[in-house]
C-alpha cells in the first residue's frame, strides 16, 4: 500500500482567493518510508503573503519571486501522488487548497476516498486532546525540536512518524501482504496457524568458558541432591 503523508503552507486561510506557496511530501509503503520526497516552493503570481501567514511559515514574497507557478510544478506533483492515498494533518484544509489549485488549471479533485486526515485520526485516538502536531511529536517522544517554524516538508516528515505510531508503531508494517505471502509460498494468513521453525544445522558454539563451567558445577554439587539445578542433565 502506498501512502504519501503531505503539508502545504500558502499565502493565507481562503483556498478560493490564497495560494499555495509551498507543498512537501513524503513516501510510505506498507507503512515505512521509502525515502522518496517532493518538495515545492510555488510563486503565487500576484497573491501576497499574509502578515498571519509569514508569522506561521516565515516564507516571504520576495523568496517566492524567482520560484516556478504552480501550473509548472502541477504534473510533478499529480505523478508522485499517483495512485497513492493523500494523508495530511487536517486534511480538509490542504485538500481545498489542492483542489482548488487543481480546478483553476482544468484538472479533477482528488476524490475524497483517497484522502486520510490524521487530525480527526487522532481526535478519535485522543478525545481528551490535545491534537495539534507539536502536541502528537511530545505525546509519541518524537523530537521536534527543529521545528521553529512551519515548513511543509519538515512538518510531512514529522507527520509520517506521528501517522505510523497512531495506527500502532512500527510492528503495524511486520505482517507480510497477500501478494509477499503467496511469493513466500505461504498461504496462512498474518495471525494465526502453525508455524514452522526450522532447526540449525549446527548447534550455536557455548557462550561459556571452560573455566565458568568447572565453577558452575562446583556450586551445584555443593547444593546438594535435592538442589534443582541436579534436576538439569548436561545433555
Amino acid at each position: 500500500m502506498r501512502e504519501i503523508i503531505f503539508d502545504t503552507e500558502t499565502t493565507g486561510l481562503e483556498n478560493r482567493n490564497d495560494r499555495i506557496i509551498e507543498i512537501g511530501g513524503v513516501e510510505l509503503i506498507n507503512h515505512f518510508p521509502t525515502g522518496n520526497t517532493i518538495h515545492f516552493y510555488i510563486n503565487p503570481g500576484d497573491r501576497k503573503v499574509h502578515p498571519d501567514a509569514l508569522a506561521v511559515h516565515g516564507i516571504t514574497d520576495a523568496f517566492l519571486t524567482d520560484k516556478p507557478p504552480f501550473a509548472e510544478v502541477a504534473p510533478k506533483i499529480i505523478e508522485f501522488f499517483e495512485g497513492a492515498r493523500w494523508i495530511a494533518h487536517n486534511a480538509s484544509f490542504d485538500m481545498g487548497f489542492i483542489n482548488a489549485e487543481f480546478e483553476r488549471l482544468g484538472l479533477s479533485p482528488v476524490p475524497g476516498e483517497m484522502v486520510v486526515d490524521t487530525l480527526s485520526m487522532a481526535r478519535r485516538k485522543h478525545p481528551m486532546g490535545p491534537n495539534t502536531l507539536d502536541a502528537l511529536c511530545r505525546r509519541y517522544g518524537i523530537d521536534n525540536s527543529h521545528r521553529t517554524k512551519h515548513g511543509a516538508l519538515l512538518d510531512a516528515e514529522l507527520l509520517a512518524e506521528v501517522y505510523i505510531e497512531m495506527i500502532g508503531g512500527r510492528q503495524a508494517a511486520f505482517g507480510l501482504t497477500e501478494d509477499e505471502r503467496q511469493k513466500q509460498g505461504t498461504d496462512e494468513p498474518e495471525a494465526g496457524g502453525p508455524v514452522e521453525v526450522a532447526k540449525r544445522p549446527r548447534p550455536l558454539p557455548s557462550r561459556l568458558t571452560a573455566e565458568e563451567c568447572e565453577r558452575h558445577a562446583a556450586l551445584v554439587a555443593s547444593l546438594g541432591d535435592k538442589a534443582i539445578w541436579s534436576k538439569y542433565g548436561s545433555d
